[in-house]
């Protein structure tokens, strides 16, 4: 399959859900201690940089971008659905989101000072893992920090799921030139998943 024809797929699935799946996370970070930690802890880090825009890439229905720009964070989302993006705008009046996919990430060369990916790599097959990951290095300023949020487990479900340990991903970023600084793994007894920091070191 080409990368049109999943991308297409992805962007179909997510379109047809937008509505249902806002609904389904509106709560998520009230309910989750320790993603609100990992997001506080990541808008520290924003905010030790220098601060500047934020880039919430794969944001969905953007409860993410929203809740760093509740933090202070200069927020603003990008996703490959169209749906999902109407369903941000709708929700979040006041913040910018934008269709864009991380394949192909239009974003000016270190345009942003951090970067967050939560749980949008799910659909990405392992052989674009490393254009992604270069794409985030580009975007991003000297010392910007990224963090990455995903799921945790060997192969794949389902052709559009990918499932990755920790390891493998601290090594594709530091390919991509990121410094790994920490990681924290997540329900490790029941559907584990990850928030891993790391830095563009250069």
């Amino acid at each position: 399959m080409g990368t049109d024809d999943w991308l297409g797929d992805v962007r179909t699935s997510y379109d047809t859900i937008a509505v249902s799946y806002a609904d389904q996370v509106r709560d998520l970070l009230t309910e989750q201690p320790y993603l609100r930690t990992a997001l506080a802890l990541f808008a520290g880090n924003v905010r030790a940089a220098g601060g500047g825009p934020v880039a919430d890439v794969g944001c969905g229905p953007g409860y993410v971008t929203a809740h760093l720009h509740g933090l202070g964070v200069d927020a603003f989302g990008v996703d490959l659905s169209p749906g999902m993006i109407d369903v941000a705008r709708r929700d979040h009046p006041g913040l910018r989101f934008e269709v864009g996919s991380m394949t192909d990430l239009a974003l000016p060369d270190a345009s942003v000072a951090g970067l967050i990916a939560w749980w949008s790599l799910v659909h990405i097959p392992d052989d674009e893992v490393p254009a992604v990951f270069g794409h985030f290095h580009r975007v991003l300023r000297p010392g910007g920090p990224l963090q990455l949020g995903f799921h945790v487990g060997d192969g794949s479900p389902s052709e559009t799921e990918h499932l990755r340990r920790p390891e493998q991903v601290a090594a594709w970023l530091r390919e991509a030139g990121f410094g790994i600084e920490a990681q924290f793994l997540l329900h490790p007894d029941e559907k584990p998943g990850a928030v891993l920091f790391a830095r563009r070191e250069s």
